[in-house]
């Protein structure tokens, strides 16, 4: 997490970025930046906002399980073959021509 340390300016940053790049560098620790006070952005190091983006998905993905896991265990699934026959037909109904 951040501190209250690492809530900067933008002026700031605008002033000395190399030395907000180089603490960003050396902690691994975001940034947040200011303008009139506010939170305006949060600065990231690459491979920070990497893994915070594969964290993100990882816990999309555990969500969507246990969705799928609670569905099946409230009888709120079916047969796979039972879903790609529906779908066959629909795609059936929608081109008519089309090879499915």
């Amino acid at each position: 997490m951040y501190t209250t340390s690492d809530i900067y300016p933008v002026s700031d940053f605008n002033r000395k970025p190399a030395e907000h790049i180089k603490r960003l560098q050396e902690t691994r620790r975001p940034e947040v930046l200011t303008v009139n006070g506010k939170a305006a952005l949060v600065m990231l190091a690459p491979d920070v906002y990497d893994a915070l983006l594969q964290q993100a998905e990882l816990l999309k993905s555990l969500q969507q399980i246990e969705q799928a896991n609670a569905d099946f265990e409230q009888e709120r699934s079916r047969p796979a073959s039972e879903a790609f026959a529906e779908l066959r037909h629909r795609l059936k109904i929608q081109h008519p021509n089309a090879e499915v």
